[in-house]
């Protein structure tokens, strides 16, 4: 089969994660009572599930083809910094507002295209192309901003990850559109069928016409583009930008990608 074979469970296994996990969640329902099933608690919840979300919805449409991007994050954190960079230098201008929003698509179109030539064109394996391009997107990303963090933006970004509408998340209504966009898009459309076509039988996708590099291509810059959605979504959520965020969220994102699209 493919990497990705090799790095996630059986199907069976990964269902018995899954209902492992929803017992669990179960259990803790149970033991905090009332104050899990707080509306307090659901908005929380919900404030903190869109930037995972995003980044799941990323690393599943490339695991669905049998690959894999490790470089989400990073790509994610590179975005947030160009975007950042931008914004501060005239916060209270919105040409630049959408020019830092421009410049971070830019930013996330080039690295998926790098990750998808590496693994379509050069044929470099999924987990070695994305985990090179990590590990130099991320030293890229500590070289240019030394680190620091980048912070003080408009009210206009901060009401994307903090505002609410009818008292629900604004995020969480961002990340409901984006998730039946894309739901839309693989179940819909031509390069959707392509994809789910490619994570069966590459080879035989490639002899019945697809053009399997253009598609894999694709299937990345659209990765990477979620990851500028999850990293729009952390910078207005934080108020800041910075190299290391959401590092921890790697191995969470391939874990819900494993479980959510099997």
């Amino acid at each position: 089969m493919t990497q990705l074979t090799r790095l996630i469970p059986s199907d069976r296994i990964i269902r018995l994660q899954s209902a492992i996990i929803i017992v669990v969640a179960l259990l803790f329902a149970g033991l905090l009572g009332s104050r899990f099933f707080s509306l307090g608690n659901f908005q929380s919840i919900a404030s903190q599930l869109p930037i995972l979300g995003m980044l799941a919805l990323g690393m599943g449409i490339t695991m669905l083809t049998g690959g894999i991007n490790l470089s989400i994050i990073a790509g994610a954190n590179a975005c947030s910094l160009v975007m950042a960079a931008i914004i501060v230098s005239h916060p209270d201008q919105p040409l630049f507002l959408v020019l830092a929003l421009l410049a971070g698509l830019l930013v996330a179109v080039a690295i998926g295209a790098l990750n998808g030539v590496l693994v379509a064109w050069v044929g470099v394996s999924p987990i070695l192309a994305s985990l090179g391009t990590m590990t130099l997107i991320t030293g890229l990303n500590i070289l240019l901003s030394n680190g620091a963090v980048i912070s003080g933006f408009p009210a206009a970004i901060q009401y994307l990850g903090n505002g609410s509408l009818l008292g629900i998340p604004v995020a969480l209504l961002l990340f409901l559109l984006v998730a039946v966009g894309l739901w839309l898009l693989l179940e819909h459309t031509t390069l959707g069928r392509s994809l789910y076509l490619i994570g069966s039988n590459e080879q035989a996708t490639r002899f019945s016409g697809v053009n399997t590099a253009r598609v894999q291509i694709a299937v990345y810059v659209l990765s990477a583009l979620l990851g500028w959605g999850a990293a729009l979504l952390m910078m207005a959520k934080f108020n800041s930008a910075k190299a290391g965020y959401g590092e921890s969220y790697l191995l969470v994102t391939i874990l819900a990608s494993g479980a959510g699209w099997d």
